[in-house]
């Protein structure tokens, strides 16, 4: 019978849809709001008591009773018939069944249960209602401290509201709003009336999250930082020490802050008391080996090799930490041994076209240093002039094949281009290279002239 009321939802709208009256709603929330601006009611705790369940009311009035793994037989009941339905709709990489009702959008499994639902209209749009209700709660506390247990099962509901919120926005990819719910869950539990358990987990999904977010807003590293170093203060750290890796992140990244030389200095001793405390997290170690090839000033990177190379005997299949030693190696001018990475790293890994790229970048490196310092020496003959140069333009021939196989997985990229144009001039008289010369001038002409 379901699965032909199923076919019929998808087919048509239906009647009964979900009903919310919205007016009486607001209503009660004037209402609220007019007695706490009562001279006498304001000074009584149960009137704050009665504005905080009514706010707390109007947050939940699309999602009342909503839970995950919930019937959809009972959602029926509850709600009414939806209004439509679309099979196959994805969300996180997962694929539901999508169905519409005038407040929420709810998606469900093949077994027909919940599993999330998007809020898609509110009673307020202006404001976050719970958090009034949050407001309302603590201010009736602060009249009359004994009235902590009235209120423990309310601000219980507030958390449970925040965290659903946070998981059903997570599961939409709506990562800043999730990790604004799970630091609301947060600050409900550290307000002075909750009694119930804390749960510091809170924050470390909230700053998680918001350092995800910062890679498309980086507004939210700065909440992420916040958010993180409220975990760690109240004593928090993930099983592997994730924490700090995600902590400097949200340092590093905030490129355009004021603060940048600060920051950095905080990245580094974030890793560096998250690498005390797990030294086997490689990741702690691939974001030291970026803090101290980014930036001269943070530190010397000779004294990460030691550490990267026992990173690498625990994980030798660690394409990051290879790119990583790659990185401090080509600091150090150390040419050889760049190369010796990053042969590694497309070893592991050859998808990426710029790890070939800088292998043939590297080898163009040390044959510029090697040349520079030919141009030092007092050459005695001709022979001696030749000999050398043979050898300068061997290195450079070296770098040509991984350059071109970077041009050849990202053709039109202009650096990949740019560099070819200029290495085959430079080696135009070895046998073969001229027309190779012409078509890279040829296509750099083209670029440039798009750009």
């Amino acid at each position: 019978m379901f699965a032909v009321l199923a076919v019929m939802v998808m087919a048509m709208p239906m009647a009964n849809a979900q009903k919310v009256n919205k007016s009486a709603v607001l209503a009660k929330l004037e209402k609220a709001d007019a007695s706490i601006a009562d001279a006498k009611k304001n000074t009584k705790a149960a009137t704050w008591i009665a504005r905080g369940k009514a706010y707390y009311d109007a947050a939940t009035v699309a999602t009342k009773d909503l839970y995950v793994n919930m019937p959809m037989s009972d959602v029926q009941i509850m709600l009414g018939e939806p209004i439509e339905g679309h099979p196959d709709v994805v969300l996180n990489n997962v694929a539901y069944t999508e169905w519409i009702y005038p407040w929420l959008k709810l998606y469900t499994t093949p077994q027909n249960t919940v599993a999330t639902w998007i809020v898609t209209q509110k009673v307020r749009e202006d404001v976050d209602l719970a958090a009034v209700a949050l407001e309302s709660f603590v201010k009736a506390y602060e009249l009359d401290n004994a009235i902590s247990k009235k209120i423990a099962e309310d601000l219980q509901k507030l958390v449970d509201y925040y965290s659903m919120c946070g998981n059903a926005c997570m599961d939409a990819q709506d990562y800043a709003n999730a990790a604004y719910n799970y630091s609301s869950a947060y600050k409900v539990q550290l307000s002075p009336a909750f009694e119930g358990t804390v749960n510091h987990s809170f924050p470390y999904y909230a700053g998680y999250l918001y350092a995800v977010d910062g890679q498309n807003n980086p507004e939210s590293y700065v909440k992420g930082a916040e958010a993180l170093n409220q975990a760690l203060a109240a004593g928090y750290t993930d099983e592997k020490g994730d924490i700090y890796y995600y902590l400097y992140m949200c340092y590093y990244a905030q490129t355009d802050s004021p603060v940048r030389a600060a920051n950095l200095e905080r990245a580094k001793q974030v890793l560096m008391e998250g690498l005390a405390k797990f030294p086997n997290n490689d990741l702690i170690v691939e974001g030291l080996v970026n803090v101290y090839t980014s930036d001269s000033s943070v530190g010397n990177p000779a004294d990460l090799i030691e550490m990267v190379d026992k990173a690498l005997e625990r994980d030798p299949q660690n394409s990051g930490l290879w790119y990583g030693r790659g990185r401090i190696f080509y600091s150090l001018k150390d040419f050889d041994k760049s190369i010796e990475s990053f042969k590694k790293v497309v070893e592991i890994d050859p998808s990426d076209p710029y790890t070939w790229y800088y292998i043939g970048y590297f080898y163009v490196n040390k044959a510029d240093a090697m040349n520079e310092e030919f141009n030092q020496r007092d050459i005695k003959s001709a022979s001696e002039w030749n000999a050398e140069q043979d050898k300068i333009l061997a290195v450079y021939m070296e770098a040509l094949p991984y350059i071109e196989k970077a041009h050849e997985m990202s053709p039109t990229t202009f650096d990949f281009v740019e560099t070819l144009k200029a290495l085959t001039f430079r080696l135009r008289d070895d046998e073969g290279v001229m027309p190779k010369y012409e078509k890279y001038n040829k296509l750099y002409n083209e670029l440039k002239s798009q750009q």
